[in-house]
């Protein structure tokens, strides 16, 4: 808020002067002022905010699954069933830890904290609060492999 000072005054002789102030009237053309600065600064705060989007990563898996196996990539659990093939991320959703599948228990589990999943990467229990993600799953008909997008 600006202010506008007025002329000296004072109540006593011997007491320093004191400026009375007073507020400037809000005026729309200086709320138009700053309508323009902000309008020229976004395309600048767009630019400096710019992330190059992620390339996908394929990986291709030269092993042949049966229903109810599965394969352990470094950063995907691959697995297959009646219904096809699927994969899950291998990064826990609650710190990024290496996530380890149990096959005897029939789950995957963290290590760091014991969170447990899903084959599908669904949440059983602990600190992780959302599903694994999951991964593009294309199988390959004629060499028997499977490739898995990230």
């Amino acid at each position: 808020m600006y202010f506008l000072l007025q002329p000296e005054t004072r109540k006593h002789p011997l007491m320093p002067p004191v400026k009375k102030i007073h507020p400037l009237p809000r005026t729309p053309r200086r709320f138009f002022l700053w309508l323009g600065l902000l309008a020229l600064c976004y395309p600048i705060l767009r630019f400096l905010g710019y992330k190059v989007p992620k390339q996908p990563r394929l990986i291709e898996v030269k092993t042949t699954l049966s229903p109810g196996t599965f394969f352990l990539g470094p950063d995907f659990i691959l697995f297959e069933n009646a219904q096809g093939p699927w994969a899950v991320s291998r990064r826990c959703t609650h710190l990024g830890c290496k996530i380890n599948y149990r096959e005897k228990e029939g789950f995957m589990e963290c290590p760091c904290h014991q969170s447990r999943f899903t084959p599908q990467g669904e949440v059983i229990h602990g600190p992780a609060k959302n599903p694994l993600p999951h991964f593009k799953v294309e199988k390959i008909d004629n060499t028997g492999g499977y490739i898995v997008t990230i």
